[in-house]
């Protein structure tokens, strides 16, 4: 074949790639406690997306051996276009914040936006280094070099998504339920101050019959730091209300002596080890890490 022609050798490498890096994206799709990507309709919007970037990593390697240069052009342009993903993701999910009872807040929406990029990253990666290894192995059994590829670029993924799994809440504290005591128009969790925003004595009985209520206890002190911002508070309360539902009031607090944080509200599901398990699982948003042993350098008379 003529240069810039794709043999039968290099289609097979295509095909599988693009299949195994799709795969990849597929498989790190889940839908937990926070129910988001939704389904179907954000299934398929992020596998679709994903497909592309598999394609696109699948692709690369023989374009350049076929010295296809249009090619590798067009694949620089569609790399550029995934970061648009980041933005698009975050401008949708911006526009239903005034839909939710509890809003998400800014921070979690950026984290959210920056997962569904790097995950898209994630395939193309996959791809490139299932098709590189395709290439690489030269054997007369093409399923031998597909099954080789396909292994090759599954341990690509795993490796890449234990290396880029975050924390969540239950690894830095301690999540516990909470005793609610309402005092005329107080609310207190724990004998803990919450507000004094409960209003009239129907929503006081309200709270008091039915609110449910978690303690979040960090672990080290300086854990504080990430629970005690704003936007990581809003996350959790965020998660807890998608996963029972919220009948009415919903409220955080921090407590600065022990850096303990208060979770409560009217839930639709009254189910204390579902709240537990939703906070504990909620992420600890990369805006709000701080690196401890970082924090304990010197860096007196540095500049």
């Amino acid at each position: 074949m003529g240069d810039g022609m794709l043999s039968k050798e290099y289609i097979i490498v295509i095909v599988t790639a693009t299949i195994v890096g799709t795969l990849a994206r597929l498989f790190s799709l889940k839908a937990d406690l926070r129910q988001y990507p939704s389904y179907p309709n954000g299934y398929l919007i992020n596998l679709f997306v994903g497909f592309i970037a598999a394609a696109v990593g699948a692709v690369a390697l023989p374009a350049l051996l076929t010295k296809n240069f249009t090619a590798i052009t067009f694949l620089t342009v569609a790399i550029q276009q995934f970061r648009d993903v980041r933005k698009a993701e975050r401008d949708s999910l911006k526009d239903l914040e005034n839909t939710e009872f509890t809003k998400r807040g800014d921070a979690y929406i950026d984290g959210i936006a920056k997962t569904f990029e790097a995950r898209n990253y994630i395939s193309l990666i996959v791809s490139f280094m299932t098709a590189i290894t395709m290439l690489l192995v030269k054997t007369k059994m093409v399923t031998l070099e597909i099954l080789i590829g396909a292994i090759v670029g599954f341990i690509v993924f795993y490796l890449i998504k234990r290396y880029s799994k975050g924390k969540s809440i239950g690894d830095i504290a301690d999540v516990r339920e909470g005793k609610i005591e309402v005092r005329d128009s107080e609310l207190f969790v724990d004998d803990l101050y919450v507000t004094n925003l409960l209003g009239t004595e129907n929503g006081q009985n309200l709270f008091q019959k039915e609110g449910i209520a978690v303690v979040i206890y960090p672990r080290e002190r300086h854990f504080s730091i990430a629970l005690d911002n704003f936007g990581q508070r809003q996350a959790i309360l965020f998660d807890a209300a998608r996963a029972l539902g919220v009948k009415r009031y919903s409220f955080t607090r921090k407590e600065y002596a022990e850096g303990r944080i208060i979770i409560t509200f009217v839930p639709i599901i009254h189910d204390v080890n579902k709240l537990i398990e939703s906070v504990k699982n909620t992420p600890l948003l990369e805006s709000v890490k701080k690196s401890h042993s970082v924090m304990q350098t010197n860096l007196v008379g540095k500049e």
